[in-house]
């Protein structure tokens, strides 16, 4: 019988629902609060059909997530079709389709909210009526159990959005086709390793990837169909002595076959595609372009090697080529335009301007075509001689060279194996904030958020290049890209989420290399609010973010509030830009993912002539196409002068192709970087601390926070007992500040007249003289 847990762990009348199947949790006693429905629970039996609902329910707008639609709504079988009125029903002018039987549901009576999060999608229901809202979150209760019990009984004949007929095939049936399933995927394993080896035909390589991924697919819908037997109340992580069936035993032998051979297979074209693409760069003659750039970067710089892992450029001469970007062009020849594939990601006949080196790396390029280090010599020399007066920080400033420090390449330690459940820590948060939700260590990685507002400044030479065009329309795009590329480092860093800051810490980076100083503070703890600000020769960065991150059963949102800015000195320019929402995907079940949807409008508020509007493109369950973004720059009457688009995790394109310039590409991950968090160089080297540096920190620098620094070095053990006595000491801290009657004042940042935060300019200052170990602070851990 299902059944109502009340807030103090009895149980209440049960609902008339199939047995053990249907119920809700209460997370209080309040009704204001979000419950999560429970799904199936126990054997799947025999089972009734529920009878249809139909009727107009107001839903929110799917992007950008503002506003209300009502839309005509109607449940058969376990799935919900909506529409924007039953005629359009009638007529299949569907609007969409949810497998309630698959979704997360969780309610909220008092505002009568019914939430179904789908993995893709989160949909947010609203009815007006307390009886309709009971009658359609009953009637949603039985769909749903009835759609689980049908998936678990028939989990290959269900088809997502098109119930099967009453004439299913025996549960017999569905074995034999299991059996069948893993015999034919021992077939194909073999067929793929045969080519493996004997490196045949491309077409019959496709073919048997093809079949492969179709059986993987099946085996995928298994899997989902036992997730549902242990959805509400078991962990997210499936057992196997928890199950009888002899053929779900096969499914996990088999699996994980298959999984590595479309690996090894994937990995077998991709390097048939390098050798291609090598052999295209070697043919002769080469563009005069690249010749012309070899020449020019051969007199302007020399290369510097000091082992086989740490290249830099040092520039000898000053060169011109930082205010011509058209000087930084590369273009392959005609042969090999006809090999190109139709990728965004994958022009190789489009001009590159050569922007997205690192000098995190500093090394040269294996493909000369790339020539990384000009990019890395010109913002070198953009930043030498001239501009504001710089502090002294144990690097010399010359006219002609600059010495580079030299900086790790790997963290410490890789991340550990979590066996934490997220479920057992989310299943009573679903609609609230988590930022206020205490987390295990084991979901951290080892960097703080203020050091993630840093890593937004890694393709910084997008704003040297902005404040050398002199185009005004041009320089939007350079700045648009540039906050397009903060999203980048975000793409493998699904799995883990970076620590909070406690109140007053503080984060320093100097990087003359990249040519900007960064600092960040944390300025306020309730709400959480974090403050960054750089300056440059050639920009001034600053923001003040706080996050709110809602939890929805599947997903969960991130909200950000702030606005970010960007002056660039050459030409008094001031833009603004907001951020959009992320989501991150099978927060408690298979391969996280994360996905940035909405739309930024950037502008420069000390002149009208130009705006720019990016939409990052949400991803669509009938299309392959994620990660998108697609943007224009309009001058003052609304007329497009630019366009732009590519993937915010690859590269950012002008133009329209096949003749697209490439403004931006991202750099190279690090080949181990799945053992180390996903981390890029740039982020590897973000809590580094050195012999050199330590002594000129502030002690309420992250890098000396304790818990951190011993998640980086693998202790997790440690980690969390810093972790939580850290915490404490932030609550002791807060209520002695609450019975004195006082409030907490930020140490390098203040209130500005518009209430954000902004940089009072006293960090390099101090830190100059009389230098931080000559003044008080608070002990934050």
């Amino acid at each position: 019988v299902g059944r109502k847990l009340s807030s103090r762990g009895k149980m209440t009348s049960p609902s008339p629902t199939h047995s053990d199947s249907s119920g809700s949790s209460k997370h209080d006693s309040n009704q204001d609060s979000w419950e999560i429905v429970e799904g199936l629970r126990g054997a799947p039996a025999s089972m009734q059909e529920p009878d249809r609902q139909q009727g107009f329910l107001l839903k929110r707008r799917k992007w950008p997530m503002k506003g209300w639609h009502k839309r005509f709504f109607v449940l058969e079988k376990g799935i919900l079709r909506y529409a924007k009125r039953d005629s359009d029903l009638k007529k299949g002018k569907i609007h969409g389709c949810i497998d309630v039987g698959l979704s997360v549901m969780s309610i909220k009576k008092k505002a009568m909210c019914i939430d179904l999060d789908t993995e893709d999608n989160i949909y947010h229901l609203k009815v007006k009526s307390p009886e309709l809202f009971e009658e359609w979150v009953s009637k949603l209760r039985h769909h749903r159990v009835f759609r689980q019990n049908e998936i678990a009984m028939y989990p290959h004949e269900r088809h997502l959005f098109h119930p099967h007929a009453s004439s299913s095939p025996s549960l017999n049936d569905s074995l034999r086709k299991r059996a069948t399933l893993t015999k034919q995927t021992s077939f194909h394993q073999a067929k793929v390793s045969s080519w493996l080896h004997s490196s045949e035909d491309m077409d019959k390589c496709c073919k048997d990837l093809e079949e492969c991924e179709s059986h993987l697919l099946e085996l995928n819908l298994l899997l989902k169909s036992m997730e549902v037997l242990h959805r509400t109340y078991s962990a997210p992580a499936i057992i196997m002595s928890n199950f009888h069936d002899d053929s779900v035993c096969v499914f996990f032998f088999y699996f994980p076959p298959v999984h590595v051979t479309l690996k090894s297979a994937f990995s077998s074209l991709a390097a048939e595609k390098d050798r291609l693409r090598h052999a295209i760069d070697l043919q002769p003659p080469q563009p005069a372009q690249v010749m012309g750039l070899k020449t020019a970067y051969a007199s302007v710089s020399a290369t510097v090697t000091l082992n086989s892992s740490f290249h830099f450029s040092v520039p000898l001469l000053s060169t011109e080529c930082a205010g011509s970007p058209h000087s930084l062009v590369h273009q392959t020849s005609n042969e090999s335009k006809a090999s190109i594939p139709e990728s965004i990601s994958e022009f190789f006949d489009a001009q590159e301007y050569l922007l997205s080196s690192s000098s995190s790396e500093n090394e040269v390029s294996d493909d000369d075509s790339y020539i990384s280090d000009v990019s890395d010599s010109v913002s070198m020399d953009t930043y030498s001689g001239g501009g504001s007066e710089r502090h002294n920080s144990g690097t010399d400033y010359m006219s002609s060279v600059i010495t580079l420090t030299r900086r790790r390449s790997t963290l410490p330690s890789p991340s550990p194996t979590s066996s934490v459940s997220l479920w057992n820590i989310l299943r009573n948060n679903i609609g609230k904030d988590l930022s206020k939700v205490a987390m295990p260590v084991q979901l951290n990685e080892p960097l703080n958020a203020l050091q993630r507002l840093c890593e937004e400044l890694e393709y910084s030479d997008l704003l040297d290049m902005a404040n050398q065009t002199q185009d005004p329309y041009q320089r939007m795009v350079y700045v648009a890209t540039f906050a397009i590329s903060a999203y980048m480092s975000t793409y493998h860093r699904a799995g883990c989420k970076p620590f909070n800051p406690v109140l007053g810490e503080t984060y320093e980076c100097d990087r003359p290399d990249k040519g900007f100083r960064f600092i960040a503070e944390q300025v306020s703890h309730h709400p959480p609010v974090s403050a960054c600000h750089a300056d440059s020769r050639n920009f001034t960065f600053w923001q003040d973010v706080r996050w709110k991150n809602k939890f929805w059963g599947k997903s969960m949102e991130i909200v950000p509030m702030g606005t970010t800015h960007v002056t660039l000195p050459g030409f008094g320019d001031h833009y603004e830009w907001n951020k959009v929402t992320s989501c991150i995907h099978n927060i408690l079940s298979g391969q996280r993912w994360i996905e940035h949807y909405g739309e930024m409008a950037i502008k420069n508020t000390n002149d009208d002539a130009c705006q720019c509007k990016i939409t990052f493109v949400k991803a669509k369950s009938w299309s392959s196409g994620v990660n998108e973004i697609e943007g224009v720059v309009t001058d003052s009457e609304g007329k497009v002068v630019h366009t732009m688009f590519g993937k915010w995790h690859e590269s950012v394109f002008q133009g329209v192709p096949p003749s697209a310039t490439c403004i931006w590409r991202a750099n190279p991950m690090p080949a181990d970087q799945e053992q180390y968090y996903g981390f890029t160089q740039f982020a590897v080297e973000l809590n580094e601390l050195d012999s050199t540096l330590r002594p000129l920190l502030p002690p309420t620098d992250t890098r000396f926070r304790p818990d951190q620094r011993l998640l980086e070095e693998g202790n997790t053990e440690g980690a969390e007992e810093q972790k939580q006595r850290i915490e404490q000491l932030q609550r002791e801290r807060r209520k002695v500040l609450e019975d004195n009657n006082m409030t907490h004042q930020p140490r390098f940042f203040k209130k500005s007249k518009d209430d954000t935060w902004v940089s009072n300019n006293t960090y390099w200052e101090t830190r100059r003289d009389p230098g931080f170990s000559k003044v008080d602070f608070p002990l934050l851990w």
